[in-house]
């Protein structure tokens, strides 16, 4: 029965192995300017700015961010004033707070959630990333 136990341990050890986070903000701190990282991000602190990952953005229950967000798959606990763009999946807990759009592969959003702008669903992010890149093409060659 003792065994048990040690198997949950270890499926939790399996998905933090999946999940490496690679950049912390703690609580309390203050970040102002933008945050690009190949790995995952836990915000626990604030950060003024965008904010970018090539892996998953955990937003804590203390977590602010005012600025746009870019990642594979979005936690959001705490508050954020910006655009949000998931080429996976975004999780809006009961405790978190959005004000922006949302543009994402799949969206869950949990009972008391505060969420107030646009929702764009995405079959496949490379689409969005293609238009946008069309865009400033066409400004240039309206000139």
């Amino acid at each position: 029965m003792l065994g048990k136990s040690k198997t949950v341990t270890t499926t939790a050890s399996a998905n933090d192995a999946q999940t490496k986070i690679g950049t912390i903000i703690g609580p309390g701190a203050v970040f102002d300017g933008n945050i690009t990282a190949p790995e995952a991000i836990r915000i626990d602190g604030k950060l003024n700015g965008n904010c970018a990952s090539l892996g998953n953005l955990i937003l804590g229950t203390d977590g602010e961010i005012k600025g746009n967000i870019i990642a594979q798959n979005v936690i959001i606990s705490g508050k954020v004033v910006g655009d949000i763009s998931a080429s996976g999946k975004l999780e809006l807990f009961s405790t978190g707070r959005l004000s922006g759009n949302i543009s994402a592969r799949s969206l869950v959003i949990d009972e008391d959630a505060f969420f107030d702008g646009r929702c764009t669903m995405v079959t496949n992010q490379t689409i969005t990333e293609e238009e946008k890149k069309e865009a400033p093409k066409d400004e240039t060659s309206a000139e």
